[in-house]
């Protein structure tokens, strides 16, 4: 078996489901860090700040982390934002983790005329917000969408999730929005840059197909698939394309 040298790893359903416990993915994470193997946390969630996630990791979890060890689609649209060099001002629909990130790193929400239109989850959405959010596009703002995913897991079924949101705004605007998460090539191109190792040495790994698997699959990264949580073990013989790897639990894996 191949011996990787980093890992990107995705969080909900693969090191925890939802606010429960994967007492396997706490202890695959305890044997990175005792073998001082590098990883990087890659989550398509906006909605919290890296801090966040490091506390929950910590009291919910069992698993202390550094924040360098965090990296959202919130931070991966921060650095796109950053490489485009556009004014710094932006229309953002989204949660506080999202706008967190992006005015901490400078930039002034505008309205009327912003440089970027960035739209992600955001469970207080209004018509008036989807309103801005098309006449700024309309008018030429770079359309920004943090991640393609269409729904969100919860206790109640299937909510819309941040991908839904962004294809209405597609819709009315006639605009293709550029994506972000997972499993764009954007967020994978940062977190291989941020992590500072070849392609070849790392391994992503998650529970879901459409996004974690297809991450690597998509951008030349051998991908890991535990059947935890989204894509079912039934479901692997009919993937269109075969991850490098698939297990049931990461108590299977050997680092």
């Amino acid at each position: 078996m191949k011996k990787y040298k980093g890992y990107l790893i995705d969080l909900d359903g693969t090191i925890y489901m939802g606010n429960h416990r994967i007492p396997a993915g706490e202890r695959f994470i305890k044997r990175l860090q005792d073998a001082k193997i590098p990883y990087l946390f890659l989550t398509n969630n906006t909605t919290k700040t890296p801090r966040v996630v490091q506390k929950r990791l910590r009291t919910m979890f069992n698993i202390e982390t550094p924040i360098e060890t965090i990296y959202t689609a919130s931070l991966a649209t921060v650095n796109y934002m950053d490489d485009l060099g556009l004014e710094k001002t932006v229309y953002v629909i989204g949660e506080d983790g999202l706008k967190e990130a992006i005015y901490e790193a400078g930039y002034k929400k505008d309205r009327e005329n912003p440089a970027y239109v960035v739209v992600a989850l955001d469970s207080d959405l209004t018509y008036e917000m989807l309103a801005l959010a098309t006449f700024a596009i309309q008018k030429g703002a770079v359309f920004i969408g943090t991640n393609p995913d269409l729904n969100l897991p919860s206790e109640r079924g299937l909510l819309p999730g941040a991908g839904s949101i962004i294809k209405l705004l597609e819709a009315a605007t006639r605009v293709k929005a550029t994506y972000i998460g997972k499993p764009e090539a954007i967020i994978a191109e940062k977190a291989v840059e941020k992590i500072a190792l070849a392609k070849e040495e790392l391994l992503m790994v998650g529970d879901n197909y459409l996004t974690d698997i297809r991450t690597g699959i998509n951008n030349n990264i051998d991908s890991l698939l535990v059947t935890s949580g989204f894509t079912k073990a039934e479901e692997v013989p009919n993937l269109p394309v075969a991850p490098t790897h698939v297990v049931a639990s990461l108590d299977d894996w050997e680092i």
